[in-house]
């Protein structure tokens, strides 16, 4: 018995598709000069003294370096995500089984959403990485953005509403339903570039 979810493809046959190469963040947090000013503007003003106040700069400042890395690391699996989407095109339209599921409009197309439901149902590990909001931030920064560019207010509160919005936008502008690829039928490998 089929899931009514998924696309019937034609015949039996697993297809193989390119691998999912991922470059991750890097594990160093980075320079901290960058946040510093940040994390001062944050702070209330106090009469605590001055090395207390240091510390709460510098505890502060860590944590938007580790949101930033956070952001880096979905923006780095997004950007992943759609050049395996690019390279899966040029499979599914050399196989004839698998031509007709895509179709030509201009790319990044909203069907191609479905290539992010293939790799959430094939439960591909992502180091927490949400796929969702992975997209939704390369769909938002076509580049990576530097940290300065970032105001505290996106890194603790918005990144994570507005790359889960960008995707949601992005994967409803499909008039139907969209085609969902059964997992059981496709396989490729995850390799992580990023050493």
């Amino acid at each position: 018995m089929r899931d009514e979810r998924y696309i019937e493809i034609p015949g039996s046959k697993t297809h193989e598709l390119p691998p999912l190469l991922v470059l991750s963040a890097s594990e160093e947090v980075g320079d901290l000069t960058s946040v510093m000013l940040e994390a001062e503007e944050m702070l209330a003003a106090s009469d605590a003294e001055e090395s207390v106040l240091e510390q709460r700069k510098l505890d502060l400042a860590l944590q938007l370096a580790q949101q930033y890395k956070g952001l880096m690391s979905h923006w780095l699996w997004g950007d992943s995500i759609l050049e395996w989407i690019r390279q899966c095109e040029t499979t599914f339209e050399s196989e004839g089984a698998l031509r007709q599921l895509l179709h030509p409009d201009v790319w990044p197309h909203a069907n191609r959403a479905s290539f992010v439901t293939l790799l959430m149902d094939k439960a591909v590990p992502t180091n927490g990485v949400g796929l969702e909001k992975a997209v939704g931030l390369r769909l938002t920064f076509r580049q990576p953005p530097p940290i300065h560019c970032f105001s505290s207010q996106f890194l603790f509160y918005l990144n994570s509403s507005v790359a889960g919005m960008a995707y949601q936008t992005w994967s409803h502008l499909v008039p139907k339903a969209p085609t969902l690829f059964p997992p059981d039928r496709f396989h490729f490998d995850v390799v992580d570039i990023s050493n």
